[in-house]
């Protein structure tokens, strides 16, 4: 049987941004807890969309079309947004952020971008 699991006990383990922690897995999909916080890196994910469900906080997408036109998507608590696959985005925040993010398993939260914001997909905390 599977384990329940407590959002606010999930985000409350955690404290760094950008570093998603891994919830459950569905099928081939991984569910993600993530603290945002700020601006991260220009990048897009050719091969899957990306769902974004803020908890709390105010969070932009910044997207940027073929032809490089701006597209900002704003999200507050309970909304849900799906970048599409292959569309260049960055999210970004004017302060904290919790959100959940739910990406086929072994997602990159960079995408094609790499670089040092790049983070292995962690677990949350076990409980005591």
């Amino acid at each position: 049987m599977a384990d329940v699991v407590n959002l606010a006990a999930a985000f409350d383990s955690f404290d760094d941004t950008w570093q998603p922690r891994r919830l459950v897995s569905v099928n081939d999909y991984d569910v993600k807890a993530v603290r945002l916080e700020g601006e991260f890196v220009w990048h897009s994910h050719p091969e899957t969309d990306e769902l974004f469900m803020v908890r709390s906080g105010r969070l932009v997408i910044q997207q940027r079309d073929a032809e490089g036109k701006r597209h900002d998507v704003e999200l507050g608590p309970g909304d849900v947004y799906v970048v599409p696959r292959g569309v260049e985005h960055c999210p970004r925040t004017e302060g904290a952020v919790t959100a959940l993010l739910f990406e086929p398993r072994g997602t990159v939260n960079t995408g094609d971008a790499g670089g040092e914001r790049t983070a292995e997909l962690q677990e949350p905390a076990a409980d005591d």
